[in-house]
């Protein structure tokens, strides 16, 4: 599995590749209201508008800096709530900030991993691999947004007709 790495209040982590449509420059977000603080607002992503997660925010209570190695993930995932309701539950888009989202690696090259903890308030935090001298932690990003905001974020996707 290939893996997109980038830092997060100084801490490496990964996400898969795969669920990686493209990486842009930091833009302005529209704020929501009534939303947690590591939901930063609604950008236009090729004419669509997508809800952007701060990952400072998520993972170490620390806004990100505005930097020039800030950058947003737009990552396509499959909420697994829906998913386990039915084989064509809808993709959804996220914009994901983190700071110096710098390579790919792959996960075959980690020279020692540790499991992933299953932490009721963490879920998103995958395992833990060794790679090129580096330990970066894996980030589930399915489970990054609780179910409610999900579908708070995205009605049209909790409407999946069940077959």
């Amino acid at each position: 599995m290939q893996l997109l790495t980038f830092t997060v209040a100084g801490q490496p982590y990964a996400i898969e590749s795969r669920a990686v449509i493209e990486v842009l420059p930091l833009v302005q977000a529209r704020p929501l209201s009534c939303m947690p603080d590591y939901v930063r607002g609604i950008f236009t992503y090729r004419g669509h508008l997508v809800p952007m997660i701060d990952l400072g925010r998520r993972l170490a209570d620390h806004t990100l800096a505005e930097r020039l190695s800030t950058r947003i993930m737009v990552v396509e995932l499959r909420p697994l709530h829906l998913a386990l309701q039915s084989d064509r539950a809808p993709t959804v888009r996220l914009g994901l900030i983190a700071e110096n989202v710098i390579s790919i690696c792959s996960a075959e090259d980690a020279d020692t991993s540790f499991p992933a903890m299953q932490l009721p308030d963490a879920l998103f935090l995958g395992k833990i691999l060794r790679i090129n001298g580096q330990t970066v932690q894996l980030l589930i990003i399915e489970h990054l947004l609780a179910p409610a905001l999900l579908a708070g974020l995205f009605p049209a996707a909790a409407e999946v007709p069940l077959s």
